[in-house]
């Protein structure tokens, strides 16, 4: 296409051309539906259908004002072409396809018929010897070939006569295909459209049940593991629940260390005061240092017990806390997996009822 022409309208169909041999029976033009488009060229004010599959153009017929488009069924319409040669039938998805494309036909017919009588109206003005009507046309000769000795031949036609002979011709062209091949034709052709996509419809779905009882084997198998898994951390928990015990007993021997460390550091305190106030006393003296070093060793083995009491209660809570994290983990996938076994149940369900 000449980057002149412009499309004016565009839509989609089957393409089908009468066969040149019986004239009776259509050929596909191919095996899916097309782009058919109107096409203006505004340099030589002419309007064309084309239809392009792949790189060769099915349709590139030049629409004239003597040019019908008929609609042989609700789906089907055709027109004939005599400078192709042919007949064209197009198969639409719908009958309002169908109908706006006759309506653009009928449009770009009249707007043909417009621009022949301007350009009819300019060559008369431009050329004084043709100021003759338009249904006329002054006979041209036409020399013979068989040599000078011969009786020579002539052509004269009028327009009229020609138009009247283009009809006749397209009338016979269009009388000799048959109606009900066409429309049966388009129908086996959409027949067999939707058959190949019912079976590519059906593998899928064979396709779909398939990986769905694989799916739903491999959930079953999970699902599975996910129970044993269940058992365990109840199992686990339960052993839990004498950990918190251990742990009552921790925190309660923790309260009783720190309330004798504070009873250490009182009678510390009490000492040391006391050391100061007594100084001059030496054996005195030397009885408290010893007491407080006793105690001062007391005081450190009980902070280490002290300590070792709250790591270890620090690895329980820890230990509890990861537990219950994964109980909770193990109950939202179970959650979600009998979710989707259901959705798979009712999916397959839905297939067997189909």
């Amino acid at each position: 296409l000449s980057c002149r022409e412009q499309p004016i309208f565009s839509t989609r169909a089957h393409v089908f051309q009468i066969d040149p041999a019986t004239k009776r029976n259509w050929i596909p033009a191919s095996k899916h539906a097309l782009t058919v488009s109107y096409f203006y060229d505004a340099t030589r004010n002419v309007y064309r259908i084309i239809s392009v599959g792949g790189t060769k153009a099915i349709i590139n017929s030049t629409i004239t004002p003597n040019m019908t488009f008929t609609k042989t069924s609700q789906k089907f319409g055709q027109w004939a072409d005599s400078r192709a040669n042919t007949v064209y039938g197009l198969g639409f998805a719908s009958e309002q396809h169908l109908s706006q494309f006759a309506e653009k036909f009928q449009e770009v017919k009249e707007a043909a018929r417009l621009a022949r009588e301007k350009s009819q109206d300019k060559t008369e003005l431009t050329n004084p010897a043709l100021s003759i009507t338009s249904h006329q046309v002054l006979p041209s000769p036409i020399i013979s070939s068989n040599g000078p000795g011969e009786d020579k031949l002539f052509r004269s036609q009028s327009a009229d006569v020609e138009i009247t002979t283009e009809k006749e011709r397209l009338k016979k062209m269009l009388s000799e295909g048959s109606v009900s091949e066409v429309q049966w034709e388009a129908e086996f052709f959409s027949l067999q459209d939707n058959n190949n996509k019912l079976v590519a419809a059906l593998h899928e779905a064979n396709a779909n049940v398939d990986q769905w009882k694989k799916q739903l084997a491999a959930y079953q198998e999970e699902t599975e593991t996910l129970r044993q898994r269940v058992a365990e951390l109840e199992s686990q928990g339960a052993q839990d629940s004498s950990s918190e015990n251990n742990k009552e007993e921790l925190n309660q021997t923790l309260e009783e260390l720190e309330l004798l460390i504070k009873a250490k550091d009182e009678e510390i305190q009490m000492l040391k005061s006391q050391k100061c106030s007594r100084w001059e006393a030496e054996g005195e003296r030397e009885e408290t240092l010893q007491k407080l070093q006793e105690l001062e060793a007391r005081n450190a083995e009980l902070e280490r017990r002290l300590h070792l009491a709250e790591q270890t209660l620090a690895e329980s809570l820890a230990e509890r806390e990861k537990i219950q994290n994964e109980v909770t983990k193990v109950a939202e996938i179970m959650d979600v997996k009998i979710f989707e076994l259901s959705e798979i149940r009712q999916g397959l369900a839905k297939l067997v009822e189909s």
